[in-house]
């Protein structure tokens, strides 16, 4: 999840080219960015982002009703993907926000760097917005700060400590922007808001000052619970997670909203004690260098680690952009003894068994630290048979086949490599599905909302729900841009069939704005089938073509070994220009692009079962 780099000038060239009959398009001439996260701060990503305003959003105005006297909940994002988590919170005149993340691309959306929860909605109504509060540090969760908090008004942003740093720290790449109004809670607190009050608890999770919130709204009590586990021994809860919700024992709560990500997973997951206990093993025993790849989100591990390599006086060396940034938040807030972290360009000064390295990359992300000791074009390091590597990291499903490449590399060299399979070397921040039926049955309430995660994620929560007595009429699964009204005094919930503005807000370069489901398609249609540019010459008074079209074509066929291919389109063109043309006075060259477009689309499907993207420039002489 954490990614990077370009130096010297504008990471996402677009090279615009004529467009097709419908009218110019424009695509990424560059290859698509591999690593996925904040760009470096330059001289070329300091100006501001622009925004662009189309079509599709203007066709998303909807009416929805006045408000009234109903408390509202409005998830913007983060249930129906896991990714870009906001929610609103409205009561009359107030509103208040949890969390304001992005969502990390895949191949579906090529070109597009990140995409955002969509907030049209507090836009209109950004008077009304008194709080934003950020639950975690992690980029699903503070991602879309930057890129949202203008549009909203700059509301204060309550978070604990290590959030905030997490916040600032990524805050300092957009220079353009205000000093943030960031209010650093310290443990417990209550915060007034308006018609709410906000009073924070601590939550485990993989990130230092992880909070849920207990909002008190004029109707009841709701507990908001994002990303959590429940650390356990065996299975059973250990005293300090019983403790926690102790707090919640006699109190009547009006809804639950608790996440959703690992409900599919049975049991409990794995304690992140036996985690670092059995990574401990191997700091302990490893006769040569240590290679630990996770991913740098997981900071709680990553502290574990350089304690255990302290205990057993190693050095560690810590390499990838978002390590490293993690690493300097944790000697900033003095979590962890640092001094024997060293760089890299000291790995030659100690014995192989004497070194600890944590690196980033164990999704297979191409630039990253592990890929490139893996593919062995790392500056310092060249694996031997007395290496060993971890790979302390699960797969996400779409970092699959980046995956299988990096082991592919990893075990062509002679260094041993362990992964999470193979032993216990990692465990989740999400609680499976016993670890959040367990939360459910500490705390009484009335009407449950599931939230991050995909649909059926959802689902599946929502039926866990309801198998402990909640009743189905008081269990609502959302979309992106529900809104959930609970009627006077908490008597009823329901879903309104109006909905706020959701559909997707994208990142691209210095552009935020959506992306119209036409370019979406072309892009996809250039990476599967190509193009083909067309260029011809048409005599303006006769019609007939000057000379022989050009054909340009880029990732559809090879033009040398097609010779045969080209010389019959060449002919298509030349007959249907003018046939076209054939009495037409003046020249209607829109008209003969779209036939031109249409009759070679038609052939080179017929000749090859392929569809490049054909444009034809019909210039008149």
């Amino acid at each position: 999840m954490n990614p990077t780099n370009n130096q010297n000038s504008n990471p996402n060239p677009r090279r615009p080219f004529p467009g097709r009959s419908s009218g110019a398009s424009q695509f990424r001439r560059s290859s698509r960015r591999p690593m996925r996260a904040p760009m470096r701060k330059t001289a070329a990503n300091t100006r501001p982002m622009q925004e662009r305003r189309n079509s599709d959003e203007n066709r998303e105005v909807v009416n929805i009703p006045p408000i009234g006297d109903k408390l509202r909940i409005i998830p913007l994002g983060g249930v129906e993907e896991v990714g870009k988590n906001m929610t609103a919170i409205e009561y009359k005149d107030d509103i208040i926000i949890v969390d304001c993340g992005f969502q990390f691309t895949d191949e579906e959306t090529p070109g597009v760097d990140y995409i955002l929860p969509n907030t049209k909605y507090l836009e209109e109504r950004k008077e009304k917005i008194r709080a934003l509060f950020i639950t975690h540090g992690h980029l699903d969760h503070i991602g879309g700060i930057p890129y949202v908090i203008e549009r909203i008004g700059y509301p204060p942003i309550y978070t604990r400590q290590f959030g905030s740093i997490m916040i600032q720290k990524r805050q300092e790449e957009f220079p353009h922007l205000k000093a943030l109004d960031i209010k650093v809670i310290d443990g417990e607190e209550t915060v007034t808001c308006g018609a709410f009050k906000v009073k924070t608890f601590a939550i485990s999770h993989t990130i230092p000052d992880s909070m849920g919130l207990v909002i008190s709204t004029p109707y009841g009590d709701i507990v908001f619970i994002e990303d959590v586990r429940v650390d356990n021994v065996k299975g059973v809860p250990t005293e300090e997670e019983v403790k926690q919700y102790e707090r919640f024992k006699g109190r009547d709560i009006l809804l639950l909203t608790m996440d959703s990500t690992s409900i599919e997973k049975p049991g409990f997951s794995l304690s992140e004690n036996v985690v670092t206990e059995n990574i401990e093993k191997f700091i302990k025993s490893a006769g040569g260098r240590l290679i630990i790849g996770t991913f740098a989100s997981q900071v709680e591990r990553i502290i574990a680690i350089i304690e255990m390599s302290k205990k057993y006086n190693k050095k560690v060396i810590v390499e990838g952009r978002s390590m490293k940034t993690n690493l300097e938040i944790i000697k900033k807030l003095q979590l962890v003894d640092t001094e024997h972290v060293v760089p890299v360009e000291e790995i030659e000064n100690y014995p192989p068994d004497r070194v600890v390295m944590l690196v980033t990359g164990a999704q297979g992300e191409e630039f990253a630290a592990l890929m490139r000791i893996a593919n062995k074009t790392h500056k310092y390091l060249r694996l031997s048979k007395t290496d060993t590597i971890l790979l302390s990291s699960s797969i996400i499903p779409v970092n699959y086949k980046s995956i299988v490449k990096l082991k592919d590399n990893l075990y062509r060299s002679e260094a041993k490599v362990i992964t999470y399979m193979d032993s216990d070397i990692h465990a989740s921040g999400h609680g499976n599905r016993d670890e959040l039926k367990w939360i459910h049955q500490q705390i009484k309430y009335k009407y449950f909302l599931p939230v991050h995660g995909n649909h059926y994620m959802l689902r599946q929560h929502a039926d866990m729900a309801m198998s402990l007595g909640v009743a189905s009429e008081n269990v609502i699964v959302p979309d992106n841009g529900s809104i959930i009204e609970i009627g006077e005094g908490g008597s009823s919930i329901v879903k309104l069939a109006e909905k706020a503005p959701a559909s997707d807000v994208v990142v691209e370069g210095f552009t935020i704005g959506d992306v119209q489901d036409v370019v979406m398609r072309d892009r996809k249609m250039l990476a599967e089938d190509g193009f083909v540019v067309i260029v011809a010459s048409v005599n303006i008074k006769t019609g007939k073509l000057k000379k022989s079209p050009d054909i340009i074509s880029r990732g559809f066929v090879y033009l040398r070994e097609s010779q045969d291919l080209l010389r019959e389109t060449r002919i298509i063109i030349k007959n249907s220009i003018e046939k076209t043309t054939m009495g037409m006075n003046p020249i209607n060259f829109d008209y003969v692009k779209s036939n031109v477009n249409e009759t070679v689309s038609r052939f080179l499907f017929q000749q090859t079962a392929k569809h490049p993207i054909v444009i034809p420039v019909v210039l008149g002489v």
